[in-house]
C-alpha cells in the first residue's frame, strides 16, 4: 500500500545449521551441492517474518514464511491453523493461476511454510512507473477472472459483514463514527446487492504488492486472507480502492478513475455484467479504503480515506 518491501541481507549460514539442514532435506534433488552456504534475506514489511533463503551456486532460492513470529499489528492468532491454511489455498490455486509453489510446511520451526521464490516486479512497480498499467491490470483482471470461475461454491454473504467489522473493530475511530457505518453497512445487508447464487474462493488481500509479473506473466502471492466462500467482487473493489489510495498519494483521485474503468470493463462479459459490478464494487472499495486507512497516515489523508469510504458505502442510498 504505497511501498515495494524489499529484502534485506541477515546472514550467511553453512552445514550444521538446523533450519538449513531440514531445508536441504526438503529441497532433495534441487540441490546438487548439499554443504552449499544459504544466505537468509528478510523482508522488510510483512505482518509475520518472512525471509529468503538463497543456496549459493544452486540458482535456487525459497521463501519462509513464520506464521508463529508475528510483525504486524495483530498478534494472537492460531500460526498452526493458518499456516496450513495458506498451504492448502496455494495448492488448491496453483492448479488454476499461476502462484509460488508450495513445497513444505513445518509446525517445529514457528510454524514455516516453504514455497519457491519468483523473482519479478510487483504490481506496484507498474503504478510507480506509469508504464503498461493498463495491460497489466488486463492480466490481473483474466487471472482473477479464472480463479473466481473454477473455484464456485457456495455464497456466504454473512461472512463479507463480519470482514468488514472486522475492520472496524481494528479502526481507531470514535463509537459515533462507527455507527454511521454500520447503519450504512446494514442498509447493504438488507439490500439485494450483494445477493448471489454461488461464492467462490476470493484472495481477499487484492493490493498491488500481491501480484508479481515474472516473465511477463502474473503471479499472485500470500493466499493468508484467502476465503472459500466469498464474493468475486472482494479482489476487484480492494484493488480498485488501491489505485484510487495511489493516485490521491500523488494529487488526484480522478487519475484512477480510467483505470479503475479498464480494469473492471475488462474483468466483465459484457455490458450488463460490468453495470452490475459497477453497483457492487462501492461496498468492496469502501472496505478496501478502510483497511488503508488502518495503517499510519497523517490525520488528514486518514480523514480523507475514512470519508472516501463512507461516500462509497452512501452509494446503496442512490439505488
Amino acid at each position: 500500500m504505497g511501498f515495494i518491501a524489499s529484502f534485506e541481507y541477515v546472514k550467511t549460514v553453512k552445514s550444521g545449521n538446523v533450519f538449513r539442514e531440514w531445508l536441504i532435506e526438503v529441497l532433495g534433488d534441487r540441490i546438487r551441492n548439499k554443504d552449499c552456504e544459504v544466505r537468509i534475506f528478510k523482508l522488510s514489511h510483512a505482518s509475520h517474518r518472512v525471509c529468503r533463503y538463497e543456496f549459493k551456486g544452486e540458482g535456487l532460492s525459497v521463501i519462509a514464511k513464520f506464521f508463529a513470529i508475528p510483525t504486524g499489528m495483530i498478534k494472537k492468532y492460531d500460526s498452526y491453523a493458518l499456516m496450513k491454511k495458506e498451504y492448502e489455498y496455494i495448492k488448491k490455486a496453483r492448479k488454476i493461476i499461476d502462484v509460488p509453489e508450495p513445497i513444505a510446511i513445518n509446525k517445529d520451526f514457528s510454524c514455516v511454510l516453504i514455497s519457491k521464490y519468483i523473482s519479478g516486479k510487483p504490481l506496484l512497480w507498474y503504478f510507480d512507473h506509469g508504464k503498461e498499467l493498463h495491460e497489466k491490470l488486463e492480466l490481473v483482471a483474466d487471472m482473477l477472472r479464472k480463479l473466481h470461475e473454477n473455484t464456485q461454491t457456495y455464497y456466504d454473504k454473512e461472512n463479507e459483514f463480519l470482514k468488514f467489522n472486522y475492520v472496524l473493530k481494528h479502526l481507531k475511530i470514535n463509537l459515533h463514527e462507527k455507527e454511521k457505518y454500520r447503519n450504512l453497512l446494514e442498509k447493504w445487508r438488507n439490500s439485494s446487492l450483494l445477493d448471489k447464487e454461488n461464492g467462490c474462493m476470493v484472495h481477499n488481500d487484492s493490493t498491488p504488492v500481491n501480484y508479481l509479473f515474472h516473465r511477463e506473466k502474473p503471479f499472485l502471492l500470500d493466499f493468508e486472507l484467502a476465503s472459500r466462500h466469498g464474493h468475486f467482487a472482494c479482489d476487484l473493489g480492494t484493488l480498485c480502492a488501491e489505485l484510487k489510495h495511489y493516485f490521491a498519494r500523488k494529487g488526484s483521485t480522478q487519475r484512477a478513475e480510467p483505470y479503475i474503468r479498464h480494469f473492471l470493463k475488462h474483468y466483465s462479459k459484457e455490458e450488463e455484467e460490468f453495470r452490475k459490478i459497477t453497483r457492487v464494487i462501492p461496498f468492496y472499495m469502501a472496505y478496501g479504503l478502510l483497511r488503508i486507512a488502518i495503517l499510519k497516515w497523517n490525520p488528514k489523508y486518514r480523514d480523507y480515506l475514512l470519508r472516501e469510504a463512507k461516500s462509497c458505502l452512501k452509494a446503496i442510498e442512490k439505488v
